[in-house]
């Protein structure tokens, strides 16, 4: 262990003799002072790792040196210890950012607990978190082996994400690689379990997952009612474990009060995920029922510039015309912080409908853009970057005054996106659709193992683009990729992040009802 320095500042410091002994005999180095100025002066010339200060001194008073400490070094962790239980002592430490609280009189265990948590903190957690997830190793294995249901697939994703994040902090590289292998193993038996069951979730009287195009009305309308707003918020292209990196800014607002995963559907890609939430209906039937609304991959035009009307359509068909909606899409910056400023006018809606496209627009422009690229450079990197976007973004201003306001929260996204890595050669015509993620079109020559192949879209409730056109969906971390000029391609895309196909990031996705903390 590394000698650790301690700077110990009471006034009464000999009658802490057997404490510091105490100290000393486990090789701590201590140093003492008996008042707030002589502690400053040490300070000066001394580094220390940690100060033990009391709050009750003549001359300066503990707080006062607090504030002097922390003005020179705002990293030195300081331990307050007083005999005063008085709240705003209490709160005025607090707000200076000590480390720790102890109240006289105070026991060498308790003076070695603080030294533990604040010091050597991050190895313990490290040591703990890397037996725990040895142990959870062996587990999830077995689990795999035998997961044969979309609920286990969803439980055992969600441990998945659970030990990613655990792990991505801790300083052994290697358990991280083991969870990484892992995941790969998983989205491999993934695409199995899918390729088998997921023609079968449309036939009638077959137990199915939620999927996009009955989410809005199994899981959304349940929430509706006359008493109480609703806000829904859809962030386009936001994965699971994106949804875990911010929540904690949410529930300082809001209580969560169900999460639920759900399934997108194929292809996971905006067009068609998120039109079908909104309209309530597969892809094949948005193209015969509303052919003015609906448009093809090859089709010229915007996607998605319909999901208003969508949502129009379905609100009638669901009988929910008593209920005032509005529906707002956030593209950039400018008309996210136009609809914040704004967003005390929604007060009389029953729904509010937010779709957000700063993720989407964030991992297409990985793809387009070097800066992007460095700063989500892998998974934890990404969840990083979109954890720093919420907390500074227009999303959580409106979080925060809906909380305020009264509204009823829903979360939830179209579909998710991985990190692809190896590339799948396909070769299709001139009318073959451009997505890295999956291919619709004629003639399609494709490697069988990396895909999931609907040589009949009718069988999944996909549009035919012409007689003999199919769908294929990569699997894993797979993209694909042409065989000319070949090279350039792959390592133009490899390591971006995509959606279109399947895997366990792009499928399962958060849907959380949260209602506001009073």
């Amino acid at each position: 262990m590394n000698t650790i320095n301690i700077l110990w500042v009471d006034d009464e410091i000999d009658l802490l003799k057997p404490h510091i002994l105490f100290l000393e005999k486990k090789n701590y180095i201590v140093t003492t002072c008996k008042s707030g100025t002589e502690a400053l002066e040490v300070l000066e010339s001394n580094t220390f790792d940690i100060v033990f200060l009391d709050e009750n001194m003549p001359g300066l008073t503990g707080l006062e040196t607090l504030h002097e400490i922390k003005e020179k070094n705002n990293a030195l962790p300081v331990v307050m210890i007083t005999k005063s239980e008085e709240e705003y002592i209490m709160e005025e430490a607090i707000g200076n950012k000590i480390a720790d609280y102890l109240i006289k009189p105070v026991n060498p265990n308790q003076i070695l607990l603080s030294l533990k948590k604040n010091l050597d903190h991050s190895r313990l957690v490290s040591e703990k978190t890397t037996s725990n997830y040895q142990q959870e190793f062996r587990k999830i294995a077995m689990d795999l082996s035998m997961v044969n249901s979309y609920e286990e697939w969803v439980t055992l994703y969600q441990k998945l994400i659970y030990w990613e994040i655990q792990l991505e902090d801790i300083e052994d590289p290697a358990m991280f690689e083991i969870l990484e292998s892992q995941k790969n193993e998983a989205n491999i038996q993934f695409g199995k379990f899918i390729d088998k069951n997921y023609p079968s979730w449309f036939k009638p009287n077959t137990e199915a997952p939620t999927l996009s195009y009955n989410l809005f009305k199994d899981k959304v309308v349940p929430e509706l009612s006359k008493e109480q707003p609703t806000l829904l918020v859809v962030v386009d292209n936001l994965r699971y474990d994106q949804w875990k990196a911010f929540e904690p800014f949410v529930s300082t607002y809001y209580k969560k009060e169900s999460e639920t995963p759900y399934f997108s559907i194929l292809p996971s890609a905006t067009q068609y995920a998120r039109n079908a939430i909104f309209s309530g209906l597969m892809p094949r039937d948005m193209e015969r029922l509303h052919p003015d609304l609906w448009k093809n991959d090859t089709d010229d035009g915007g996607k998605n510039l319909h999901e208003a009307d969508f949502l129009d359509i379905q609100m009638k068909r669901l009988g929910l015309t008593h209920l005032k909606h509005e529906y707002y899409k956030i593209t950039n910056l400018k008309s996210g912080r136009k609809l914040a400023e704004n967003f005390k006018g929604l007060k009389e809606n029953d729904l509010t409908v937010v779709v957000y496209n700063f993720v989407d627009m964030l991992s297409h422009s990985k793809t387009e853009m070097d800066v992007v690229k460095e700063l989500a450079s892998n998974d934890k990197a990404y969840r990083s970057l979109t954890q720093s976007w919420f907390k500074n973004s227009p999303l959580l201003e409106m979080i925060i005054q809906a909380q305020q306001m009264g509204f009823k929260l829903i979360i939830t996204t179209d579909h998710g996106t991985i990190n692809v890595k190896n590339p799948s050669k396909v070769i299709g015509d001139r009318d073959t659709s451009l997505n890295l993620r999956y291919k619709t079109g004629r003639s399609l020559s494709y490697e069988e193992k990396d895909v999931l192949a609907a040589k009949n879209p009718e069988t999944i409730l996909l549009p035919s683009l012409s007689m003999n056109s199919a769908f294929i969906f990569a699997k894993t971390d797979l993209f694909f990729a042409y065989p000319n000029n070949y090279n350039h391609y792959v390592s133009y895309y490899r390591n971006t992040y995509q959606h279109g196909g399947v895997s366990l990031e792009e499928m399962i996705i958060p849907f959380a009802v949260l209602n506001p903390k009073q």
